[in-house]
């Protein structure tokens, strides 16, 4: 199958939503597809390969203020930027008049852009009645609190999408785990596998790996990070690498690497950071969705914090199935430093975790299930 297609996300907090995006649109443009992917959030400073890339006007958030929206220096998003955000996007539509559409986390999530995804799908419809118009999630979905909002959810997916693709395994970790999902949500979904980017290839080990901290992209790492430095103090014999996103400003990192001990590397999160991964004695990471992927590909002693602020509960559930399948164990920051070191000396002795089934094949599962759903709608 070929044609266009147009995915439209927008992250806000970390870079995961972006990262998959990316991935996806880079699959389909290997399968033949023309792809552009316009972006509502940071941009990441990655250089786009095979599609196109179109920057909106942005908006980011401060913690986990979901409500507020900031553009790029804080200030709270004006009501022109949002207009802008909603004509650009419509008239990126018109010109493209794409055969598929695909909009990132929503009506599942965003909602406080619903207004700028929805002229965008009726933009689409309007250029072309036949485009094909999906949503693409992450394996697990953060719950709203208020049931009006999963029925309105719900209302979206059914008069507006034909299709729901899950970048997860549902052998692994099920929708359901997460988000309530009724016979009309479930007969419209397809689980593609996770998108995961190809595994490093891991160097030799030795008795001095390093103890790996990491955190994803954004601040959330922060209270990771001063934990392991409290850590390191305790366990001296041992290298530490922490590695910040580019999310920590500077005045935080650098405070950071001021009271790391001598034992103790602080620098900024590196291209490398599978290959890292692959050859570290011990991964220290919260539970992100592309951070589980790497750790799920390098099969290493891991430990999990996941970051659970405010109403975020979507690491903790991911956090549950790694280690019930046996690939990381939890800890809670809380504790303390002597329970980290703790459990760092029990994971070291327990080893390599076994191996266990995890789609990770998303790119090819996603183009299959475009291409179906494509055929479907012809």
């Amino acid at each position: 199958m070929s044609g266009r297609v147009l995915i439209a996300v927008t992250h806000l907090l970390g870079i995961g939503h972006l990262v998959r995006a990316r991935h996806l649109a880079l699959a389909l443009a290997q399968a033949g597809y023309e792809v552009t992917l316009a972006s509502g959030g940071m941009p990441d400073g990655k250089v786009e390969s095979g599609y196109r890339l179109v920057q909106l006007p942005l908006v980011r958030v401060e913690g986990t203020d979901f409500h507020n929206l900031l553009d790029e220096a804080g200030v709270p998003a004006t009501p022109e930027r949002l207009s802008a955000r909603l004509a650009e996007l419509a008239a990126l539509a018109r010109e493209l008049r794409p055969d598929i559409v695909i909009t990132e986390h929503f009506p599942f999530g965003r909602r406080q852009l619903a207004g700028e995804f929805l002229a965008l799908i009726e933009a689409a419809r309007v250029e072309r009645p036949e485009a094909l118009v999906l949503s693409s999630i992450r394996d697990v979905l953060v719950t709203p609190q208020r049931p009006e909002r999963l029925a309105e959810a719900e209302r979206r997916i059914v008069a507006l999408f034909d299709g729901v693709l899950v970048h997860g395994d549902r052998g692994f970790l099920p929708l359901e785990a997460s988000w309530p999902v009724t016979p009309a949500i479930a007969e419209r979904l397809t689980y593609t596998g996770y998108l995961a980017a190809p595994a490093a290839q891991a160097p030799a080990l030795d008795d001095t790996g390093e103890i790996l901290v990491s955190g994803g992209g954004s601040a959330a790492g922060l209270p990771l990070f001063r934990l392991a430095l409290a850590g390191a103090r305790l366990m001296p014999a041992r290298r530490w690498r922490i590695l910040a996103g580019q999310g920590v400003p500077e005045a935080e990192f650098a405070e950071l690497a001021r009271q790391a001990p001598g034992n103790s590397i602080v620098e900024h999160a590196r291209p490398d950071f599978p290959a890292l991964l692959a050859g570290c004695a011990l991964s220290l990471s919260l539970a992100g969705y592309n951070t589980v992927l790497d750790l799920v590909q390098a099969r290493r002693p891991a430990l999990v914090a996941p970051f659970d602020a405010g109403n975020e509960t979507e690491q903790a559930i991911r956090a549950v199935a790694l280690e019930r399948a046996g690939l990381a164990r939890v800890v809670r920051p809380e504790a303390g430093p002597e329970a980290l070191v703790a459990a760092i000396a029990l994971a070291l002795e327990a080893g390599r975790p076994a191996p266990f089934p995890v789609d990770l094949d998303g790119a090819a599962g996603a183009v299959a299930a475009v291409a179906q759903l494509q055929a479907r709608r012809l």
